[in-house]
């Protein structure tokens, strides 16, 4: 099942098959699908797994070995595919919170993901080619964006699994955290996304708007009340 909390402008949703080590079923991508579109409207996203073992273990295995034949393949592909993108254009900063192991699939989800925040002692990897098989929802395109086209090439290609240290210095995570803390930090950090202007920034960094649309848009927020209240405080501070 998938778990959603709407709290004043966070959405976080929360992948919940502790049988399956959240790993995504059929089933899982219609919830998921609901999920995404009962979020619409919140000014910040995280994606993360129930318990502190998987974030998401790849596809169901025991649910997918039904799909045999090419056609289905693709269209389960497409199905999942699609929905990382929903997840990858989300209008909203999306924080991926790698609450435990992200193998094969769940590394795909996670990339999804404009921010990836792991606990210390996770493990990451794009381990599909172990089943014979790539990846297939737009993880191998976004991974190349984050690492590198060969880095890609070679993590992919082998499936390696990287601990969290190793793959936040290879670019894959932004910050890693101690277990400790982790749903402190990555649940601040998801809160400052989401009272800020991060969702404008978002697109400027995106390469989605031109220098126009970026300087109307710091135009906006600068005749907001939010900027001229902060302003003052500031001004306040330095008296």
């Amino acid at each position: 099942m998938i778990d959603l909390e709407l709290d004043d402008g966070l959405a976080v949703l929360t992948i919940d098959r502790p049988h399956a080590r959240n790993a995504i079923s059929l089933a899982t991508m219609d919830e998921l699908e609901k999920a995404l579109d009962a979020a619409a409207g919140a000014r910040a996203l995280v994606i993360k797994g129930a318990g502190d073992r998987a974030f998401v273990s790849g596809g169901d295995l025991k649910e997918l070995a039904a799909i045999r034949t090419e056609d289905e393949a693709a269209a389960m592909a497409w199905r999942m595919r699609g929905l990382c993108d929903r997840i990858a254009g989300f209008p909203a900063p999306v924080v991926a919170a790698l609450n435990g192991h992200a193998l094969g699939g769940g590394a795909e989800v996670a990339v999804a993901a404009d921010i990836r925040v792991a606990a210390d002692d996770i493990r990451i990897g794009f381990t599909q080619v172990t089943l014979a098989i790539m990846p297939a929802w737009g993880g191998a395109e976004r991974l190349a964006v984050l690492v590198g086209r060969g880095t890609a090439l070679l993590l992919a290609g082998t499936g390696a699994v990287l601990g969290a240290a190793e793959a936040e210095r290879a670019g894959l995570v932004d910050r890693v955290v101690p277990r400790a803390s982790f749903g402190t930090e990555w649940r601040s950090l998801a809160r400052s996304l989401a009272t800020g202007p991060a969702a404008e920034i978002k697109k400027v960094v995106g390469g989605g708007t031109s220098p126009d649309e970026a300087v109307h848009a710091f135009a906006r927020l600068w005749a907001s009340d939010a900027h001229w209240d902060a302003a003052d405080r500031a001004l306040r501070r330095g008296q």
